[in-house]
């Protein structure tokens, strides 16, 4: 498949995966590394299992009565609200400490091993006995070890490096927490001989806040009473403990708040009853003297219509004296009490409201007794709940002090109205309208009596029914055998991708990042119509810099490359005219370092291999380096001319008017090659001015009539401006770039440089390139001189 297929709406995909499948190694070690620290994460890691359970809210009985009146009115259409307060509750902190609390949760047991530690929840080896007060105990931070030496004996330490001391099981010792005593927990301790353990202490309140986050509680549906109670736990016996003790706890605070409303209920009523007893007995023995003193034994009703009259006044008048008395009572109590103790509930007030508001009042204060439990009188949670209870309490007066009013209206009119009725029968004896008075306040008071003994009846119920807010549907139970962390597939899927991640984020910021040239691809999407005719790869220490007769390395093959690229170059351009002698190549490059010598050397010496007569000129007159190549080992025999013979160059030439071009010029046989080399010369104090010599053109005029090909080794063209002075006497201009160093925002000025004219035939040459970043051809090597790679390099 070519690359024209591979490139889809102009995305070479070939070129933009080349980075990644270049590095395919790394790619394959972080994998195999990163499956290995998983495996080693999955071997040492703590594993936690999903404990669950399940329970169904009851319907409080005692408030279904007044919500059913708002239920059919359609102001309330669920019961989520209940249901998320009893969440709410579940859940809460003062909850969650007295689950810690009764499970010892603070204080752990740690088995210490030689990687992983692991916590002893059931059967520890032995029991620790705290001497110190709850609160010290409870708000403690300690850690401290055990090591079991003996059947009787047992070595302790603060830390693991501190000094350690011998005490026997059942001994008082001291601690950091106060007084302890450790007894052992098994029957043989020989099996536990050496291990060590570690003890550590948290404060009460902070395992608990630990644990409310971690315990999940939630509810099925928006309108149902399931509540599912769900938390991932290393020890499952732990989890089903702790999940089961806070559901029993719930329960019980429930149980305990009804008992505490019945018992408050019965007291109130045993007070009533005891004194509505006296005035009973008083009724009675006045009654008795009556008719005793009197010597009546019956009496006969003086007229049906004013009894039957009388009776129907009087009964609405007894159940009004009946309101009225436990209203002013129960006002009695609301006015009298201090602070915020519960108040008599379901007392048999007619005021549906007052009910309400009584029970509203006796949950919000059960609520901040039960806050009270962990926190004070300040927290902002009780201060607001203080407000609540004192707006129910100022409401309660008021409709009490109404409701006495109304009652104690209604009381002297039912009176006023039986007075008419009796001012009837006063006509009768007087014995018997006495009589008849004190029967009917007999009759009364013996009617509430009755009717409070029926009610302390019913608070006796329930408070012996009193039953738990909560059904338990499922006890904790663990979900599965396999542990819900850490899990196998998505550890090992996460690990194989991050593994992947790491080279792939590396090589993705490098080349994010990077600026430079690296080869001829990447510098031709630069160039434009600009040809780049070669790239050169780079050279290593060992090896050779001067390319030598017949060589097949990849650097010879690419100078081939270069050579033939370069050629057609030329010849398009003698085809419009061009003298076929005397070719004349620039190398020039950006800044020094770019390996443009480099390049000028050995395409003199590829032209020289091709049997062309080849000059090499060093006009890098600042800094020559053209000597570097052309000495010691690279040079089979150093020649001059007959005239040469005190190592004249270019400046010496343009200096002295009397030299003349073959005076300057040195003949070299490198590597049974023959290039003709003119050298630099002395370091000039005015390079640019000397360029500016009307004798260079005499030299290149020299050089095209007696050379096929004039290599010419200039100055950098970012730097100075020697190269631009004689730019016009080249034919082509070879422009040097190196891989890794020259920045892709400096081929604007080459290219700059020849649309204005200043650079001419400008080509582009990429130098330094690493094997592989080869392009093209240059990276295959067609099996000459092919180097193998050692098993430690990628």
């Amino acid at each position: 498949m070519g690359s024209t297929e591979f490139s889809k709406g102009g995305i070479d995909f070939k070129l933009l995966f080349s980075p990644y499948l270049r590095n395919w190694k790394w790619f394959v070690i972080c994998a195999i590394a990163a499956i290995f620290l998983a495996f080693l994460y999955l071997r040492y890691a703590t594993p936690k299992y999903a404990i669950r359970a399940k329970i169904q809210i009851l319907d409080d009985e005692s408030t279904s009565s007044e919500i059913d009146v708002f239920q059919d009115l359609q102001m309330f259409t669920g019961k989520g609200g209940q249901i998320l307060d009893e969440i709410e509750v579940l859940g809460s902190r003062s909850n969650m400490i007295r689950m810690v609390k009764e499970l010892g949760l603070n204080k752990k047991i740690i088995a210490l091993g030689n990687v992983r530690d692991s916590d002893v929840y059931v059967d520890p080896p032995f029991k620790i006995n705290f001497l110190a007060a709850d609160s010290v105990v409870h708000g403690s931070k300690e850690e401290f070890q055990i090591t079991l030496a003996s059947d009787t004996t047992f070595e302790y330490a603060l830390e693991a490096d501190s000094p350690v001391k011998v005490f026997s099981f059942g001994k008082r010792f001291s601690s950091p927490v106060g007084d302890i005593i450790i007894t052992p927990n098994v029957l043989n301790l020989k099996s536990y001989k050496g291990k060590k353990y570690k003890v550590a202490m948290a404060p009460l309140a902070e395992v608990a806040e630990i644990y409310q986050k971690d315990i999940m509680i939630s509810v099925a549906d928006e309108n149902s009473n399931i509540i599912s109670i769900s938390l991932n736990e290393a020890i499952k016996a732990r989890g089903r403990d702790i999940i089961n003790t806070l559901v029993e706890n719930y329960n019980q605070n429930a149980v305990d708040d009804k008992k505490a409303i019945a018992d408050r209920t019965s007291s109130f009523i045993n007070d009533r009853i005891a004194d509505i007893y006296g005035d009973l007995s008083t009724v009675d023995q006045s009654a008795e003297d009556f008719k005793s003193g009197r010597g009546i034994a019956d009496i006969t009703t003086q007229t049906n219509v004013n009894v039957n009259i009388g009776a129907a006044n009087h009964q609405e008048l007894q159940n009004a004296s009946v309101q009225l008395d436990i209203a002013s009572s129960m006002k009695d109590i609301v006015e009298n009490e201090q602070g915020y103790e519960l108040l008599p509930a379901n007392v048999g007030l007619a005021d549906a409201s007052i009910a309400a508001t009584t029970a509203r009042y006796n949950e919000l204060a059960l609520e901040r007794k039960r806050l009270l439990e962990s926190s004070n009188e300040k927290n902002p949670i009780i201060v607001n709940l203080d407000q609540q209870l004192d707006g129910l309490k100022r409401s309660m007066r008021s409709s009490l002090n109404s409701m006495t009013n109304n009652l104690g209206l209604q009381v002297n009119s039912l009176s006023g109205q039986l007075s008419r009725i009796n001012s009837r029968i006063y006509s009768a004896p007087k014995n018997e309208r006495a009589l008849r008075d004190i029967t009917r306040q007999q009759e009364t008071t013996e009617s509430l009596y009755l009717y409070l003994l029926q009610k302390r009846e019913e608070s006796q119920i329930t408070f012996a029914s009193a039953s738990p807010k909560s059904k338990i549907i499922d006890n904790a139970y663990a979900v599965s055998e396999e542990p819900v962390s850490p899990k196998t597939p998505v550890v090992l899927m996460a690990s194989l991708i991050l593994g992947f991640l790491v080279p792939f984020s590396v090589i993705y910021s490098k080349d994010l990042l990077d600026n430079k040239v690296h080869n001829k691809v990447s510098l031709e999407k630069l160039t434009g119509k600009i040809p780049v005719l070669a790239e050169l790869p780079k050279i290593l220490k060992k090896e050779n810099t001067l390319v030598k007769t017949n060589e097949r390395t990849v650097l010879a093959e690419s100078l081939r490359i270069l050579r033939t690229n370069l050629d057609y170059v030329l010849k398009s351009k003698k085809s419009s005219g061009l003298d076929t002698k005397g070719n004349t190549i620039f190398v020039t490059s950006s800044v020094p370092g770019e390996g443009k010598t480099l390049v000028a050397s050995n395409l003199a010496m590829i032209y020289a291999n091709s049997n062309k007569r080849v000059l090499l000129i060093g006009a890098d007159i600042r800094n020559p380096k053209i000597y570097q190549f052309y000495s010691g080992k690279n040079v089979d025999k150093l020649g001059r001319s007959v005239r040469n013979t005190k190592n004249l160059g270019l400046t010496d030439f343009l200096v002295n008017e009397k030299l003349e071009p073959k005076d300057i010029i040195s003949p070299m046989l490198a590597h049974e090659q023959s290039v003709d080399v003119v050298y630099s010369g002395r370091i000039p104090p005015n390079p640019a001015e000397l360029l500016m010599s009307e004798r260079i053109k005499d030299l290149f005029a020299y050089a095209k009539g007696n050379y096929d090909y004039i290599i010419v080794d200039t100055a950098p063209v970012m730097v100075v401006s020697d190269t631009l002075l004689i730019s016009t006497n080249a034919d082509q201009t070879l422009y040097v770039t190196r891989a890794g160093m020259t920045e892709l925002r400096v081929i604007e000025f080459p290219l700059k440089m020849e649309e204005e004219g200043k650079l001419k035939g400008l080509s582009f040459i990429v130098n330094g390139v690493k094997d592989s970043n080869l392009g093209y051809g240059g990276k295959y090597g067609y099996g000459y001189g092919k180097s193998v790679k050692k098993w430690w390099k990628f």
